[in-house]
């Protein structure tokens, strides 16, 4: 592929990453490019599972569909759950991400966004904990993608926890890890509701040189019973713009550069 048609490649994604979708006739305008010129790009985006061609156009891939949680509807839920504000999070948090970065994703429906949008990026060490996420990224070459094994207690979650996960994490660096939460509080920090795999993103936290946490408005101010990192461990929290004013300047006046997206 020629430097032209990866660059002009790039721009496809950075279009669908924003909107979700586009027709060839906006990607036409977009690029200054001709019709089937868009079209060959969409063909091999395609093949890299990155798009999805439709009539006309084309949208950003989406999850792929493991036969063995087919008709396990619990993940696809919370997906749903402020899906738009999650994307907007994902897209956002994954430009903090630069090549040659070692990046850590713990389990969870806005890690897994984030994660999704570097599925076309090069050269990225990626550390999770999240079956999916591994499964997600296992198929771009341009990506290294390690998974911390574990056992997996909740098969909705894809979430691996134990012994075996911790440990991993304790014999790597990571530049960048991006942290999931069921509740985000200024006073009380990040929590989730099960202690085993607050076990495993504490062990992340630690090994990173930045903690960011991704998480949605609906998230902040709420507190859950398992901690996983004061709030002095956050370096920056990515969230959506429905965060209430006086949460935004509590995270701030603690230090926590904020995204709110």
């Amino acid at each position: 592929m020629s430097v032209k048609t990866e660059q002009r490649a790039k721009k496809i994604l950075q279009v669908l990453l924003q909107r979700g979708s586009a027709s060839v006739d906006e990607l036409v305008s977009f690029l200054d490019t001709s019709a089937p010129s868009v079209r060959r790009d969409l063909a091999r985006l395609e093949e890299r599972h990155l798009v999805h061609r439709t009539h006309g156009g084309a949208r950003l891939a989406g999850q792929m569909q493991y036969e063995a949680f087919r008709f396990d509807s619990s993940f696809h839920e919370r997906e749903s759950r402020f899906a738009e504000e999650k994307r907007r999070i994902g897209v956002a948090a994954a430009e903090l991400i630069r090549e040659h970065d070692t990046v850590g994703f713990t389990a969870g429906t806005t890690p897994t966004q984030v994660a999704r949008c570097i599925r076309h990026r090069n050269a990225i060490h990626v550390i999770t904990n999240a079956v999916n996420i591994g499964m997600e990224l296992s198929n771009q070459p341009a990506l290294n993608v390690t998974l911390t094994g574990g056992t997996m207690r909740w098969a909705g979650a894809f979430s691996l926890t134990g012994p075996t996960a911790i440990e991993m994490l304790s014999g790597v660096f990571m530049d960048k890890a991006f942290i999931g939460a069921c509740g985000v509080d200024v006073l009380r920090g990040a929590t989730t509701i099960e202690p085993d795999e607050a076990a495993v993103f504490r062990a992340m936290v630690r090994q990173s040189k930045q903690v960011i946490v991704v998480a949605d408005s609906s998230k902040i101010g709420m507190v859950s019973p398992a901690l996983i990192c004061p709030a002095g461990d956050i370096d920056i929290l990515v969230t959506d713009c429905g965060i209430a004013a006086d949460a935004l300047q509590g995270f701030k006046a603690s230090g926590i550069e904020v995204y709110a997206v």
